[in-house]
This record gives structure tokens, sequence and C-alpha cells, in this order.
């Protein structure tokens, strides 16, 4: 089965385009690509009540990011700082690349 290839990979800057993060920007931290989700950096907190356990000794309310779905991000250019569309295209030495579409800008490094 061939990887799903999607807009928005792990580091990139990213926009909340719906839901109550909405107009808010972030770095996707981590990608769950098996239910296209991204976890994005200070974006869509929630408190998670903990046990005292092995593995953490305080329990109590614990603050972490949530998954977003993909649908609700879009990737911000760093050249012209705007959220954008990516296209992809291939260069002359055969490596594919996202672009973005407002710029023209290539996106990977």
């Amino acid at each position: 089965m061939a990887k799903k290839q999607f807009h928005i990979r792990q580091n990139d800057k990213v926009m909340v385009i719906a839901g109550k993060e909405r107009g808010k920007l972030g770095t996707v931290l981590k990608m769950i690509t098996k239910k296209e989700r991204a976890v994005v950096e200070k974006l869509n907190i929630v408190k998670r009540h903990t046990r005292a356990g092995p593995k953490s000794a305080k329990g109590g309310i614990i603050e972490k990011e949530a998954p977003i779905h993909i649908s609700n991000l879009m990737l911000v250019c760093g050249k012209c700082a705007e959220a954008t569309r990516a296209g992809k295209k291939v260069l002359e030495d055969g490596s594919k690349v996202r672009f973005c579409k407002k710029c023209g800008e290539i996106l990977d490094k």
C-alpha cells in the first residue's frame, strides 16, 4: 500500500482555518497520518486529569495539545507570510517539491 501524501508536514508553519482556534498560527509538532490529524504547537489545548503512577510521580490536571484534522489547517508561506495552498512540481534534477501558489516560492528545504 502506498504512503499517503499530505499538503502539510512536520515542522511546517500552519494557520487554523476552522474551529475554536480559527485564525491562529502554530508549528506542526507531530503528524498522525492514519487519522489524518496534526498536533500543532500551543493550539487546541485540552486538560487531561491524570493519576499518579510509575511514569508520572505527580497526578493532577495536565494541559496538552490535542490533534486537529488536517482539513482545518492551511500552510503558511515563509516568504509572503500568508496562508496559501501548496502546489507540487518536479524540478530539473527530478526531485519533487511543494511551492506557494501565491508567490511561487519553494516551500521544501
